[in-house]
């Protein structure tokens, strides 16, 4: 039984929010002024056609990327203002990342792949193996542990990206297009698996996706178009 507990907020207080960002590429403006909160607990899909910035935003979020301008905060804290070590610590203590093509290391197993973060984080090796195997348990893939990527089912590769994500016991897990790449048995089992995590952990999920059958699912959708969001459109 998975035994690690992840820290609770209440849901209507701001986890994170992101106030005036922008972002520009050379003369391309990709970002013009984001505004956007997201609380503890909550699923929020981002859509919008190609080109609208949402993985760019999704980057920003996720500290993969710097705004030009704007602000980041997680609760009381601008990340603004940490320096790329601090930033770097950060970012593997607090958030998790699942990606449309798993991005899994092939020549480790499954448990390996998972322990990573773990490990980068400075987590004792035995730590890492128990935290590991217990998510991997939770996620129904306790007898794949030592099966390496290319052994995997594309479900199972993705529930093995999913547990990755987890295993620091973040406080949001950023996923970009997560079901992409996935059959309709697979997808569906991806999407009830983000609500379980919500409902038994209270985890935050903030993804871009084009699939429209998830985005109607979560708590909320951001719409995206032209680097602005919703009202700002026009």
């Amino acid at each position: 039984m998975l035994t690690f507990v992840l820290p609770i907020y209440s849901i209507d207080k701001n986890m994170i929010s992101c106030k005036n960002i922008t972002k520009r590429f050379g003369n391309l403006e990709v970002l013009k002024g984001i505004d956007l909160s997201v609380s503890q607990g909550e699923i929020v899909a981002i859509v919008g056609p190609s080109g609208a910035g949402k993985t760019t935003l999704l980057q920003i979020m996720g500290t993969l990327d710097k705004p030009d301008t704007g602000e980041i905060r997680y609760e009381n804290m601008n990340i603004n203002q940490l320096r790329d070590k601090e930033l770097a610590a950060f970012r593997n203590k607090n958030i998790g990342f699942v990606f449309q093509f798993h991005q899994l290391l092939p020549e480790f197993t499954a448990l390996e792949n998972v322990m990573i973060p773990a490990l980068i984080g400075n987590k004792k090796f035995s730590e890492a193996v128990k935290q590991a195997k217990e998510i991997l348990d939770f996620l129904g893939l306790s007898d794949r542990l030592e099966h390496k990527p290319a052994a995997l089912s594309g479900g199972e590769k993705q529930r093995v990206a999913v547990a990755r994500a987890l295993v620091n016991r973040p406080l949001v897990i950023f996923a970009d297009e997560p079901s992409g790449s996935l059959d309709t048995q697979n997808k569906e089992e991806l999407h009830r698996l983000f609500f379980d995590l919500r409902k038994q952990f209270n985890q935050t999920f903030v993804i871009v996706t084009h699939d429209e059958e998830l985005a109607k699912l979560t708590d909320r959708i951001i719409h995206m178009k032209d680097g602005k969001i919703g009202k700002d459109f026009g």
